[in-house]
């Protein structure tokens, strides 16, 4: 028999103050992109807090692409050990409107969301996410800096690329 303990210096509060900065890049880039609806952002934020607040959630990448090809993209990793961190205001998420855009999220989990977790939260998400493939390493993109958005010690490191 053995025993874990673990300590965390956030609270559910402040997850749901950095996933807010989250939810508002992810209105900016659903709005000016025009590739989602308001309630597909409720959505996609509901399930990002949800999964965060369990302590499941790794990272998303939201991509903007064009006929198959990125042309925008953003990582938001989570850190839970954030409180050296500056937080940033959300920003710098107007992306463009594109002929054939579409706009891709990828959730990344932590090893804890197993499959008893899985089982937990049946029926709590709003969307069937399945696995995915696709390459988010973005290399076709140029580096164009990021964000950080942090409560307590809960944070959300942004990364952006774009063409």
């Amino acid at each position: 028999m053995s025993t874990t303990t673990t300590t965390e210096t956030y609270s559910t509060t402040d997850v749901e103050n950095v996933v807010r900065r989250f939810a508002a890049d992810l209105r900016m880039i659903a709005d000016s992109s025009g590739t989602i609806s308001g309630d597909e952002v409720a959505k996609y934020v509901h399930d990002v807090e949800m999964l965060a607040k369990k302590g499941y959630l790794k990272s998303v990448d939201v991509t903007l692409l064009n006929l198959g090809t990125e042309e925008r993209a953003a990582k938001y990793t989570v850190d839970a050990d954030a409180g050296g961190l500056v937080s940033s205001r959300p920003g710098n998420a107007m992306w463009p409107r594109l002929t054939f855009g579409t706009l891709r999220i990828i959730i990344s989990y932590t090893a804890a969301y197993d499959a008893d977790a899985r089982e937990t939260l049946s029926g709590k998400l709003r969307f069937s996410w399945t696995k995915s493939y696709d390459d988010t390493t973005h290399s076709s993109l140029s580096d164009d800096g990021g964000r950080n958005y942090t409560s307590g010690s809960y944070g959300l490191k942004r990364k952006d690329w774009t063409k």
